[in-house]
């Protein structure tokens, strides 16, 4: 059964098959890479130690790396042709880069929707991207499956939900929707109300949070993993990934020690390719997040684990 699940979700060929944009990058990424790495050398071609790269610095090479970044970005997402002309009451989206989710005013936890309002289906199959940030992988998904699948994108940055519910309108969707949540205190709340099946949850390159005191800020903690693993359907799928190998290392402990949890190496090892590791060495989704195209740009590498759950 939950092999049967995998291949349904995520054949290889389903995936080459509608990543074409993808590759096109792929084969383009020498060019970006090359513009990226002048930008982290001073203008004059010295290495940089601490220098000012912020956008009014005047070395152009920063310039050319954000462009370079937009570039990928936009084209990524070409398909979803959004016009990015906001309402006033959302403005100019700017915001923290880091938020602490232990702070008193993320402890309440976010309302539950009505699911008959913001899904024209709220039976179907459940997707959910914890910190989604600009929910535009969401999107791009949602779009492919419009009648299929429902996807629920929390994320912690209020002004990132509020663009993305706008843009879900600018696209006619009826299978997505954006929340304002902090997952750790609202997961359970959210998606045990659900009246279909959770079948796929993502947590996608995630805030590494690399200071001693604050990883307990991190998002995967015991209490969450328990939740997504109570709530998961059987069959159900569990994608984590970070450019950062400590953090996921940190998501992998975590996941590995559910018994409930298979990864896919083992329900599926001829399906999906995986270094000695353990670690999937191809993005299953056909697109990647934008977190993880800025990654790819400096030269980092994904570390990706996928997980089913037992039946």
């Amino acid at each position: 059964m939950a092999a049967a699940a995998s291949r349904a979700m995520f054949s290889p060929n389903a995936m080459v098959a509608s990543s074409t944009p993808y590759l096109q990058l792929h084969r383009q990424r020498p060019r970006f890479v090359a513009s990226f790495n002048r930008a982290t050398n001073h203008c004059d071609g010295s290495k940089s130690h601490g220098a000012d790269f912020s956008p009014h610095s005047g070395c152009s090479g920063f310039a050319d790396a954000i462009r370079s970044t937009t570039e990928l970005v936009n084209t990524e997402y070409a398909d979803l042709e959004l016009t990015y002309k906001l309402p006033p009451q959302v403005g100019r989206v700017r915001t923290r880069q880091h938020v602490n989710p232990l702070s008193s005013k993320f402890s309440v936890p976010a309302a539950v929707p009505d699911w008959d309002v913001v899904f024209k289906n709220p039976a179907l199959p459940l997707v959910v991207d914890i910190g989604c940030g600009s929910g535009r992988f969401l999107l791009w998904l949602a779009k492919r499956n419009s009648d299929t699948r429902n996807y629920l994108g929390l994320e912690i940055r209020k002004k990132l939900v509020e663009r993305a519910n706008c843009w879900l309108k600018e696209l006619t969707l009826h299978n997505i929707h954006f929340v304002y949540a902090n997952a750790t205190v609202s997961f359970q709340q959210l998606i045990s109300s659900y009246p279909g099946r959770l079948m796929m949850v993502f947590i996608l390159c995630p805030d590494p949070h690399f200071k001693t005191r604050h990883q307990k800020r991190r998002v995967v903690q015991k209490a969450l993993v328990e939740s997504i693993v109570s709530n998961l359907a059987s069959g159900g799928q569990v994608l984590v990934q970070s450019d950062v190998h400590e953090v996921a290392l940190d998501m992998r402990n975590h996941f590995d020690n559910s018994p409930d949890l298979q990864h896919v190496n083992i329900v599926e090892p001829t399906s999906f390719p995986f270094d000695k590791d353990g670690w999937l060495l191809r993005n299953p989704m056909g697109i990647r997040t934008e977190r993880e195209i800025h990654a790819e740009l400096e030269g980092s590498r994904i570390y990706r684990r996928m997980y089913v759950k037992r039946p």
